[in-house]
Formats: structure tokens, C-alpha cells, sequence
């Protein structure tokens, strides 16, 4: 290395610094508005567009905006296996995962389905045993603490009122944690082409049971209900989906992943504050208690990975 290179690598690295100093905050404010928000945004939209129809158009959006502009900057297609692998795992994740949601949507509030997702850590704890990851006690401790906010919430007025709106949301934590543990060990699309891979498989697939479901575009949507749609799929999933990969890139895991910790709260809010949403002290009691569940076993991960 030549005495000018050294000099300029020395003279980028403090700039380099200072920009991930700015930019994982930011990222991870983004994270965690956008993406707690996305769940009153889905209440928006369901004025209009039923659920599989409206999670179909918002990762159809997506994907083939970030497909188009991944390819136009030169980067290659999946392979046939990758592709193979980005169906199943868009089909777990946005498929069952957030069509599901959309589904529950129309029978509980949206602050109630945000704190039910938030389960998903705890499924994904659980479905790590099937491949010979076994918890250690404090992740068992863990767990058992999350089930119980689980039954807790069952309890409150928010989910009880609706049995297959909680059902939904219970098969949709499930989904979304079976699928990232079975990610993990496949061959995936290499860095964001994953994500546009997994979005366009999931369209098609949400789109098909939509079809099958018998719904179908609105006559007249409202604004707010397209709007709705628009922001899901440009914040929702692209932008804050780049925000995630931005922070998993330069920081920590576990500090990445706090957006599970932040949504709940911050979808109950916007619900409160937005359109006056109800929540019940069983409600909150269960949320609390995921939460503590779902910090003792990120907390017991850290320190088994030190």
C-alpha cells in the first residue's frame, strides 16, 4: 500500500464513522415509526381494499420497483434455486405473515394486532429447537415468560372478541419465525435482491388467494385508502426495509433488532391517537409481559454469542 492510499484511507475513516454515527440513529428511528405505524396504515387501507388484495398490491409494488432498480444497477438474477428458496420464505413471511395480519385487521384494533405480532420472537426461540438449537435456562425462562403475556392477551377484550382474528394472528407470528429460521440455512438471493425476490413471490402468491377468495378492486377507493396502500409499500417495505439492512450492516444484532420492543408501543399509540383506539388493562398487562419475554431471551442470546 502506497503512503497516498494509506493517507486517504486514514482521511475517509473518521468521515465513514461519523456518517454510521448519524445514519443508524436515523435508521433506527426510522424502523421504529415506520414500521409501528404500518399497522394503522393497514387499518387505512382496509377501508377500501380487502386484505389478501391489499398485501398483494403492496409487495407487487414494492418488489417490482426494487427488482427493476436492483437490475438496472447491474445486479445478477437469482438463481432457479434461489428463487425456489425466496418463494417459500416470501410466502411464510409476507404471505402467511403480513396477509394474515391484514386478515386479523378487520376484526381487532391495530395497536392489539401489533402487540400480538410481537410474539414472534418467542415462536422463532421455539422452532430454533428443530435444528438443534436448545435454549439455554434463561431462554426457557424466556419463553415461558412470553406464553404466559400470550394467554394474557387472549384475555383481554382485544382479542377475545374474535377468535379467528386472534387465531389469524397467532398463525401469522408462527409464519414469519418458522421462516426466518429456515432462511438462515438456504441459499438465498445475495443482499437486497432477496427482499425484492421475496416480494414479488409473495404477491403473486397473496394475489392468487385473493382471486380465489373472490375479491376484488374497489370501485371507488377512497384517498386515504390509496395512500395508504402507496405508503405501506414505499415506507413500509422499501424504505424501512433498507433502514433494517442499513443497521444490521453497521451495528449490532441485538440492537437492530429492538424494533420489536419499540413497534408494539408505538402501533398502540398511533392507534390512541390517530383513531382513537380502546385498549384494556389486559391488554397491556399481556403486552408487558411479551416484552419482559421477549428481552430475557435477546438478553440470554447476547450473552451466549459474548
Amino acid at each position: 500500500m502506497t503512503d497516498s492510499t494509506t493517507d486517504s484511507a486514514t482521511r475517509g475513516a473518521p468521515l465513514v464513522f461519523a456518517n454510521t454515527r448519524v445514519l443508524v440513529p436515523l435508521s433506527l428511528l426510522a424502523l421504529y415509526i415506520i414500521w409501528g405505524s404500518t399497522y394503522l396504515g393497514i387499518r387505512y387501507a382496509l377501508e377500501s381494499y380487502p386484505p389478501f388484495l391489499l398485501a398483494g398490491l403492496r409487495f407487487l409494488g414494492a418488489g417490482v420497483a426494487m427488482f427493476g432498480f436492483l437490475r438496472v444497477r447491474g445486479m445478477a438474477m437469482p438463481t432457479p434455486r434461489q428463487w425456489r428458496n425466496a418463494a417459500i420464505t416470501g410466502i411464510l413471511l409476507l404471505g402467511f405473515g403480513n396477509g394474515l395480519v391484514c386478515f386479523a385487521e378487520q376484526r381487532v384494533s391495530s395497536g392489539i394486532a401489533a402487540v400480538a405480532v410481537a410474539s414472534m420472537p418467542l415462536f422463532a426461540a421455539l422452532f430454533s429447537t428443530l435444528y438443534g438449537e436448545r435454549p439455554t435456562r434463561r431462554e426457557s425462562f424466556g419463553l415461558m415468560i412470553g406464553f404466559v403475556g400470550v394467554i394474557v392477551l387472549n384475555l383481554g377484550a382485544g382479542l377475545s372478541g374474535s377468535r379467528i382474528g386472534a387465531l389469524a394472528l397467532i398463525v401469522a407470528s408462527m409464519s414469519w419465525a418458522f421462516g426466518s429460521i429456515w432462511s438462515r440455512r438456504q441459499e438465498m438471493p445475495p443482499g437486497p435482491m432477496n427482499t425484492a425476490a421475496q416480494m414479488l413471490c409473495a404477491s403473486v402468491a397473496l394475489l392468487l388467494v385473493s382471486f380465489m377468495s373472490g375479491e376484488h378492486m374497489p370501485a371507488h377507493p377512497t384517498l386515504r385508502a390509496t395512500l395508504a396502500v402507496v405508503y405501506l409499500a414505499v415506507f413500509g417495505s422499501i424504505i424501512a426495509f433498507s433502514a433494517f439492512l442499513y443497521v444490521l450492516k453497521h451495528a449490532r444484532p441485538a440492537l437492530a433488532t429492538t424494533y420489536a420492543y419499540v413497534n408494539p408501543p408505538v402501533a398502540v399509540l398511533f392507534g390512541i391517537v390517530m383513531v382513537g383506539e380502546q385498549i384494556g388493562p389486559y391488554d397491556l398487562l399481556g403486552m408487558a409481559i411479551i416484552l419482559v419475554g421477549v428481552g430475557v431471551i435477546t438478553l440470554a442470546r447476547v450473552r451466549r454469542a459474548r
